[in-house]
């Protein structure tokens, strides 16, 4: 009997009805904020985090996922009798944790290779951030559900990761240009021109798509690029942080624009709030 394993990090910023709903186990990043270290994720939502981090006299830093904590993972699911564990990783060239999910995938069949016909470790490096991963975890979960077999769920989820269009702006880019790991974010100059930047991720870079002038000028730019670009009949994500007002602003553009609603509307967790910042509004959509 098929029993497969749905697990991903905090980075895909599943909410925690979906992780609930579709028991996805998610690995929670840790964040060391002064002399305190917590669990993104699972210590706080994300509105508590932005208040932590906004008044935070120093950025606060998260850590990878180390070997270690993969192998456990899998040491136990191999223990319970899964015979499919399907990982989701965030993205490879931001963070050494999908490598090190590979190498504890290799560590646990050299400890355990009567299991190499018997437990199957899927992973997939998402080259990519947020629900631009989350969801296809999510759907993948309900495919499994249904009575999907393990090999077409992988490649749904591979599938969405290869097509996925994350599309946000960083309306505040203090967070990103401090942090680092949105390089193009850190090289963004116009900021005094009251230009704000629109980007996205391709093959796991951060690139910058458009600059507008002024947040009414990013709504529009957003909702445009989904329209143009959103393959025809799939669903979109609407990302937002803790500018309440644009959020709202964006997601009637939307309705209005493209006739629908959001699948979901989701705030961005600890990990991609230090990186980005907590003013952020952005769309996630198929191309």
């Amino acid at each position: 009997m098929t029993r497969i394993k749905f697990t991903t990090d905090s980075a895909a910023d599943l909410p925690a009805a979906l992780r609930t709903e579709l028991d996805i186990q998610v690995l929670p990043f840790p964040i060391a904020m002064g002399d305190k270290e917590y669990e993104d994720g699972f210590d706080f939502t994300p509105e508590e985090f932005y208040d932590l981090l906004l008044t935070a006299p120093k950025i606060p830093t998260h850590a990878q996922l180390n070997p270690y904590v993969f192998l456990e993972l899998f040491e136990r699911a191999y223990e319970e009798g899964y015979t499919d564990l399907i990982h989701t990783s965030i993205n490879s060239k931001g963070s050494a944790t999908c490598s090190n999910a590979f190498q504890a995938r290799g560590d646990f069949y050299r400890d355990h290779p009567e299991a190499e016909e018997t437990f199957h470790i899927h992973i997939i490096d998402a080259l990519n951030y947020t629900m631009g991963y989350g969801w296809a975890v999510a759907q993948g979960a309900r495919m499994a559900k249904e009575g999907a077999e393990p090999q077409a769920v992988v490649d749904f989820i591979q599938d969405w990761v290869d097509h996925v269009r994350v599309v946000f702006s960083p309306l505040d880019l203090r967070f990103a240009k401090k942090s680092g790991r949105v390089s193009a974010a850190a090289a963004f100059v116009g900021e005094a021109l009251g230009l704000k930047p629109i980007m996205t991720f391709t093959d796991g870079e951060s690139k910058i798509l458009a600059k507008v002038r002024g947040e009414k000028a990013v709504v529009s730019k957003l909702t445009e690029m989904c329209k143009t670009e959103r393959r025809a009949g799939t669903p979109y994500l609407l990302i937002q942080g803790n500018n309440v007002e644009q959020a709202g602003k964006l997601l009637e553009s939307c309705r209005q624009e493209l006739g629908e609603e959001p699948v979901l509307s989701y705030h961005i967790g600890g990990v991609i709030s230090i990186n980005a910042g907590p003013n952020l509004v952005g769309l996630v959509y198929r191309v």
